[in-house]
């Protein structure tokens, strides 16, 4: 068909409506918006205070069986550990305490501070806090190594009891001979880069980036190198994450629900091959088959104590304790109480402080999360709503405002200012001061 002949059949049919060749194309399509997680700032402030709330009482009532019961290498029963059974019984002493049981109370129970007291720092809150205090103070979201040596060195006590444990110990005193992290965690340098250090002093970092694991990983990469590497690290990381993701996981789940699904996304920046990682696909398998926690729990010291399956060799290294203080065996302890407890705030915390081994670490951790993800009214409900609201981080740490006594409301309020920035410069995102919220780009499937 020639041009002329095809132009005016063209024409003749769009006097009908019937031809489009003749149309203009149409205008393009506007790009869908990206989707994004919108969050109320009062919300978070309220869920900050229950992070807060949870650890402190999750932190304490583990203290009172912290390295109870460590298992006995060498022999595969595993009767000395505690049970169900032993709540409410009388506590037994730790394996440093000759033969004096907890001062925190007679029973194994949980320690509450009501209205009028004040909840104690520990070294499960406390560089925590000071992580806090050094961003909201250097009005920055990443830490250089520099600050992390000075605020290390202005807030710690180099004189005993500073409350300081091995890794942690041993990253303190490079840098008071000068290093710098990630130095003072390199194994060339801190022989208990292997130990639990790392997890208690990084998790907050998830809670600064929410809803973006990614991000939060970028912000703890170098505080938890300061201290740890390889599994130890790895397992920090993992925790960071699941603080990270209590922001978009959906809420019209359980929070038993919420959390597995966090943990399973979480375990997927687990190194395959690591032990870190066969440890959560043990204990998760333990719990899918339906046997008690004490039956899990139990396995866990057979497989990695006894048997040191999957590269977990800590029994061979002939560690004080036999490594009751490494991340990996209360990494293990801690999925424990994470499955069985299911989300629920008193159950988690109860067999937390049953399980074994380093109990305040994994309690704490578990605590502060589902506070969190309850708020401080969830937690309440939970334990009464005359728990104080003070903090005195000076019990362990020096050098902070008002002689060191702080408020829950006030370190939320501090943790929001915080995610302020990070949502800002490091997530894309914007506050929207008249609605009172933060617009953040998803990352992660709700």
């Amino acid at each position: 068909m020639t041009e002329v002949v095809r132009l005016s059949v063209c024409a003749a049919l769009l006097l009908s409506g019937v031809c489009s060749c003749a149309r203009p194309p149409d205008p393009p399509a506007p790009p869908a918006a990206a989707p994004e997680i919108v969050i109320s700032r009062a919300d978070y402030a309220e869920r900050l205070y229950g992070f807060w709330l949870g650890q402190c009482i999750a932190n304490w009532t583990g203290l009172v069986t912290e390295m109870d019961k460590i298992g006995d290498v060498g022999d595969i029963r595993t009767g000395a550990f505690y049970t169900r059974h032993d709540w409410g019984q009388p506590d037994q002493p730790s394996i440093w305490a000759e033969g004096v049981p907890s001062d925190l109370s007679e029973t194994i129970d949980f320690v509450i501070r009501r209205r009028g007291e004040v909840w104690g720092a520990d070294d499960d809150t406390d560089i925590e806090y000071m992580y806090q205090h050094l961003l909201d103070s250097l009005q920055t979201t990443i830490l250089s190594p520099a600050q992390i040596r000075d605020g290390w060195l202005r807030h710690i006590r180099p004189e005993e009891e500073n409350y300081l444990w091995v890794a942690n110990q041993r990253a303190f005193d490079l840098m008071r001979e000068g290093m710098l992290p990630p130095d003072t965690g390199s194994p060339a340098h801190n022989e208990h880069y292997a130990m639990i250090d790392a997890q208690l002093t990084t998790e907050i970092f998830g809670l600064f980036a929410p809803a973006r694991p990614d991000v939060a990983l970028q912000m703890s990469w170098l505080p938890v190198r300061t201290v740890a590497r390889e599994d130890a690290a790895w397992i920090s990381e993992f925790y960071v994450s699941m603080h990270a993701l209590a922001s978009a996981a959906d809420t019209t789940r359980s929070v038993g629900e919420r959390l597995r699904w966090m943990a399973d996304q979480s375990r997927r920046q687990l190194p395959e091959g690591s032990y870190a990682a066969a440890m959560y696909d043990y204990v998760k398998a333990r719990h899918a088959a339906g046997i008690s926690w004490e039956a899990a729990r139990d396995s866990i010291y057979v497989r990695y104590q006894i048997r040191q399956a999957d590269g977990y060799d800590m029994t061979d290294r002939k560690l004080y304790c036999n490594g009751c203080f490494a991340a990996g065996i209360n990494y293990a302890a801690s999925l424990v109480s994470l499955f069985y407890g299911n989300g629920d705030l008193r159950e988690t915390i109860r067999i937390g402080t049953l399980a074994g081994w380093d109990a305040d670490n994994p309690t704490a951790t578990w605590g502060g999360l589902i506070g969190f993800m309850i708020g401080r009214k969830g937690v309440e409900a939970a334990f009464g709503s005359d728990l104080s609201d003070r903090f005195h981080i000076h019990r362990t740490r020096r050098n902070f405002p008002n002689g060191g006594v702080d408020t829950f409301s006030a370190m939320a309020a501090t943790g929001v200012s915080i995610v302020d920035r990070v949502v800002e410069r490091e997530l894309g995102g914007r506050v929207d001061t008249s609605m009172n919220t933060w617009h953040i780009p998803a990352e992660y499937p709700r």
